[in-house]
């Protein structure tokens, strides 16, 4: 296991095979600190943003509007996590890295670039995560007047979307989500 600091730290839950600068579709989840309802609630199958909701609309769409290569196709911000369909659409640029090709079966070839543990290229899904989440904290922190508390668990998942039935099912769920709150496996923490 990998140390960081003298102390214990789990490896990535990146795809190591894969980099996240490539142009594709992606699903991610982002989660409030213990999964705290802080961003709104659910009313009729409708999402009503608290103030601190409405920092985070803010902050999401103008991540689109500063970043060319990136796309949010669908999303929606739950009471306390944020559900995305992510694209990005650039030519895959290797900034001089070390690049190998893995070929698949028939699909795209996954790149695999030759970094250490906390590496995030840029224009990657990773580097955009981790400055809107770094953004919104900040907006938040300000507005409640509470430096340095966290508004985000420190990770969060993604998947790399690989067809059109994957997307549309993963599009329909996250339309269907605030109607689903009351079983939603996020909706009790």
């Amino acid at each position: 296991m990998y140390k960081f600091k003298n102390k214990y730290r789990i490896p990535s839950a990146r795809a190591p095979f894969w980099d996240y600068a490539t142009e594709g579709a992606y699903y991610i989840t982002m989660c409030t600190f213990h999964r705290k309802p802080i961003f709104g609630c659910i009313i009729n199958n409708r999402v009503f943003l608290s103030p601190l909701g409405e920092i985070v609309q803010h902050e999401w769409n103008r991540s689109f509007e500063i970043r060319k290569e990136l796309f949010c196709d669908t999303f929606v911000i739950m009471p306390n996590h944020l559900h995305a369909i992510l694209r990005i659409d650039h030519p895959a640029e290797t900034h001089g890295r070390e690049k190998s090709v893995v070929e698949t079966h028939g699909r795209a070839s996954l790149h695999h670039y030759n970094y250490g543990i906390a590496y995030r290229p840029c224009k990657s899904i990773s580097s955009f995560v981790a400055g809107f989440k770094s953004s919104v904290t900040r907006k938040i922190n300000a507005f409640r007047q509470t430096p340095f508390e966290p508004v985000w668990q420190s990770r969060f998942h993604d998947h790399i979307i690989r067809d059109e039935e994957e997307y549309d099912r993963i599009q329909l769920y996250i339309v269907n989500n605030p109607a689903n709150w009351n079983i939603d496996e996020f909706s009790n923490p």
